[in-house]
């Protein structure tokens, strides 16, 4: 992730302001596409600086404040629900007392309901508001939505102070509409138009008020749109949110159907499953190139290459398209030419892509930014893991060019000494100083708490780096160059010898984080050492001491690998990568165990993580969570800016699934191996369904029996099979 910049930070980056605990506000979020919305339990919306309630569309906010208030009060909640497959929330509201004198009830409490019902579709924000009497006399009832729109940039929400920013236009309001509108320093008009149906009673530049009259048992109904951009001419109303909310769970429904599903004998893991597919699928953005996990709202909530790719590969074996999706957008945005300003490079690939108002004037680098050493070498994996899950050859062959600017980059810009490693090191002032996926000004550091001076060259990049060369050896070998094949076999095979050299501390027990610009060793104990495993670059040898050093308690805290081992200068449980837990990163390193066949202790990890989701708010894991150790009873302890929902830590269950299964898909045989397959100790069974390899499709269910695991295919559609390795 990127952090925001800020000017008066020596190094560029600064976190993101925690003025205000995201898991205390207990959020609910909505998104679609490049729009997305953050209310609080009451389905409000009442912004404060260090809160990023409010419906955003590009990276701006078109509506900061939403709130409803009924005889000049908010409503008491009664429940906050999103639909399991995020397409609704849906909040329960009813009327608190209301006095006439002091001490003179005129309407008791619990009488009025009121359920509010909100989805995006295409950039508008639909709601109904249904109201009912449950007394049994007369009632009038005062109904006001309070509204406004400060069309701040994400950047400034997030913290970034701007001297000087655009113009508001004054608000034009007709019978049932309000236009909001602002014109920024880019000289681009962005507009808010709110639509009530019925008409309301007053309406003015921040209030509808509806004065309704309601019978014993009667509903009445008021209809709101929030458009970001110029509504269109269709009539608001009632026809117009259930036309809307049928496309909206149509075309949902058509994206979710591609994924595989898993079912289980554990009722908790279902449904932290279910949640973490219909998470992916509502952060999943259409493109001209096709499907795009965003990154995370509300911070990240765009395109961003690494964990776009993390994602799809954490994702392949549930739904490949996704993969082919992030692969064909990532190469339509790789960089062709140097910029400076933006660090492109030829061949390197994006690391975000922002389109608010101050990305376009350049007040953040952030428009099209590629500061970001891993992302290339991650494309090429992607590629060959997409090509090994497929068998699609012809989708690869088109992104071959692209494959190649890569490896041209990866020798011609990553290597910066010539050594054979990949560093990076002074970039542009305001982008990021540490450009791996712990890119906090501080996260790289020697065994004294020093920061490292660059070039720098991480432990996880070269891994990546030779996974690419593996990676374009195979999809050279089916594209028929076999000496190209070759070259990068042998490539590969050099940098392991003197990554091993070079990365490897006997002392330590494991591998070092780094080696700064004097090519001196970051000799501490960190998450990134698993990384090694992940990509294969580690000697068989190294495995067991990096495995153990990971379990170690100094860096299990029983939900997870901590970032930074507890022992080391900087480590700190409550920072963002010097003592967190980040399920992702857990699940890469339970990834790089299964390889090496430590699956057993892939499991526990797997185990500790379950356990956090099952804590979590909707069961959804975060982004990261605090690297406290795991207490009987106790909830893992939120960090306070954690995006929740975030792309690649939903993807987390799936991956972890298919670690503890050894599980692989063969296109060429049409055949699923399960490598010595260990269920995790919450599962006692789990169905795998429509698992497509080739033109087949199987069910297939794992059980547990005694020490062992039972694995057969419960129902088959084509000439598919699997075959077991215990």
């Amino acid at each position: 992730m990127s952090e925001v910049p800020d000017i008066g930070l020596e190094g560029g980056a600064g976190i993101i302001p925690a003025s205000v605990s995201l898991p205390e506000r207990r959020t609910r979020t909505l998104k679609h596409d490049d729009s997305f919305a953050v209310f609080d339990h009451n389905g409000d919306a009442l912004s404060v600086p260090g809160r990023p309630e409010g419906i955003f569309h590009c990276d701006t906010r078109h509506l900061s404040q939403l709130y409803l208030t009924i005889g000049g009060q908010r409503p008491l909640l009664l429940s906050s629900s999103m639909r399991a497959d995020n397409a609704m929330l849906t909040c329960d509201l009813t009327n608190p007392d209301f006095f006439d004198a002091p001490g003179k009830v005129a309407l008791q409490h619990d009488l009025i309901h009121v359920r509010r019902s909100r989805f995006l579709w295409q950039g508008t924000c639909y709601e109904r508001l249904a109201v009912r009497n449950f007394d049994q006399v007369l009632h009038h009832i005062s109904l006001a939505i309070w509204f406004a729109s400060d069309f701040a940039d994400l950047f400034e929400v997030r913290g970034s102070h701007r001297p000087r920013r655009g113009a508001a236009h004054p608000p034009i309001i007709t019978g049932r509409e309000v236009h909001l509108a602002y014109t920024g320093l880019d000289d681009e008009r962005r507009e808010t138009v709110l639509r009530f149906d019925p008409e309301p009673t007053r309406l003015s530049a921040n209030q509808a008020t509806f004065e309704i009259e309601m019978q014993p048992g009667q509903t009445v109904s008021v209809f709101i749109e929030v458009h970001c951009g110029p509504a269109d001419n269709r009539p608001s109303g009632r026809g117009n949110f259930f036309r809307a909310m049928r496309d909206s769970r149509r075309a949902l429904r058509s994206s979710t159907s591609r994924a595989a599903g898993v079912a289980s004998s554990n009722e908790v893991f279902d449904e932290t499953t279910h949640r973490s597919l219909a998470d992916l699928y509502m952060l999943v953005t259409s493109t001209a190139d096709g499907p795009y996990p965003y990154a995370g709202i509300p911070w990240f909530s765009t395109v961003f290459g690494r964990d776009a790719l993390i994602t799809a590969m954490e994702m392949l074996w549930v739904d490949p398209t996704i993969a082919l999706g992030v692969l064909k957008h990532l190469a339509a945005l790789q960089a062709r030419e140097l910029d400076p300003i933006s660090e492109a490079e030829p061949g390197k690939i994006l690391h975000e892509a922002r389109g608010g108002e101050m990305a376009k004037l350049g007040e953040v680098p952030f428009g099209r930014y590629y500061g970001s050493v891993d992302a290339t070498p991650l494309f090429v994996m992607l590629a060959g893991a997409y090509l090994e899950r497929t068998g699609d050859l012809e989708a690869v062959r088109s992104l071959w060019p692209n494959i190649e600017a890569a490896l041209e980059w990866i020798d011609k810009f990553g290597d910066r000494d010539g050594d054979g490693f990949i560093e990076y090191g002074g970039g542009r002032p305001g982008g990021l100083a540490n450009q791996g996926w712990k890119d906090s000004h501080d996260s790289v550091f020697h065994a004294d708490g020093n920061l490292a001076g660059g070039p720098i060259a991480l432990v996880e990049v070269q891994a990546y780096v030779y996974g690419a060369f593996r990676a374009a050896s195979q999809i050279s070998r089916q594209l028929g160059d076999d000496e190209r094949a070759a070259g990068l076999l042998q490539r590969a095979r050099t940098l392991r010898e003197n990554f091993d050299a070079a990365f490897f501390d006997a002392e330590l027990g494991t591998y070092v984080l780094a080696l700064d610009g004097s090519k001196k060793p970051c000799r501490v104990k960190t998450s990134n050492a698993g990384h090694a495993l992940y990509t294969g670059i580690a000697h068989a040898e190294r495995a067991a001491p990096v495995v153990a050093a990971l379990m170690a308690p100094t860096s299990y805290s029983g939900w997870g690998v901590r970032t930074l081992a507890t022992t080391e200068a900087r480590y700190n449980p409550m920072s963002y990568h010097n003592g967190s837990v980040w399920p992702h990163d857990n699940a890469m390193i339970a990834a790089g165990f299964a390889r090496y066949g430590f699956r057993r202790q892939a499991a526990r990890i797997f185990e500790g993580l379950f356990a956090a989701s099952a804590h979590a708010d909707l069961r959804r894991l975060p982004e990261l969570f605090c690297g406290f150790p795991r207490k009987s009873g106790q909830s893992p302890t939120s960090y306070p800016v954690a995006c929740s929902p975030q792309a690649w830590a939903a993807a987390v269950p799936f991956s972890l699934l298919r670690s503890c299964l050894g599980m692989v898909f063969d296109p060429s045989t049409a055949e699923i191996s399960f490598d010595h397959a260990v269920l995790p100790s919450f599962l006692d069974e789990i169905l795998l369904q429509k698992l497509v390899v080739a033109e087949a499709m199987l069910d297939v269910a794992v059980r547990r029996a005694g020490p062992e695991t039972a694995i057969n295919v419960v129902k088959r559609d084509g000439s598919a099979r699997i075959l077991i390795r215990s």
